[in-house]
């Protein structure tokens, strides 16, 4: 049980300093992008309740047209200042628009990369920490046992 313990736990610390390289090598990537000036076609806001805990979660679909084409604007953080006929601000980059930098920044190959990597560390860190706990209580228990 402590060898795998401390493989999940090598394996976690493997995958937090690729995540770590992989943030500097995405927030050096040359962006490739063009700066357009867009016409809104359509906005609106879709709200999703979750029936569990009663949460709710709002998507934001903008409909733009850039050179008589019509694209679905990525990475919206709101659709309020975004209404039909006003000329918007994107950023084309692989025959597609996005809202902000940010959104051309995330996806690009490396990003995507760091990303699984990131959600690897974690899924690790809870792994490790779980197997962990379970040491520590195996030890207790035999402790009582011994006494």
């Amino acid at each position: 049980m402590k060898k795998k313990i401390l493989a999940v736990w090598g394996v976690f610390a493997l995958c937090f300093a690729i995540t770590v390289g992989l943030w500097f090598a995405m927030n050096k990537a040359e962006l490739k992008y063009e700066e357009v000036e867009a016409t809104v076609i359509s906005s609106e806001t879709k709200r999703l309740k979750n029936k569990k805990n009663g949460n709710t979660y709002d998507f934001y679909e903008v409909k733009v047209e850039y050179k008589d084409k019509e694209y679905e604007l990525g990475n919206v953080h709101s659709a309020v200042s975004y209404y039909k006929g006003k000329k918007v601000k994107a950023f084309l980059s692989n025959e597609k628009l996005y809202a902000n930098i940010e959104g051309v920044k995330t996806s690009t190959p490396i990003a995507t990369i760091y990303f699984i990597f990131l959600f690897g560390s974690f899924g690790m860190l809870f792994l490790a920490a779980m197997y962990t706990g379970k040491l520590s209580q195996k030890k207790l228990e035999d402790k009582k046992k011994e006494e």
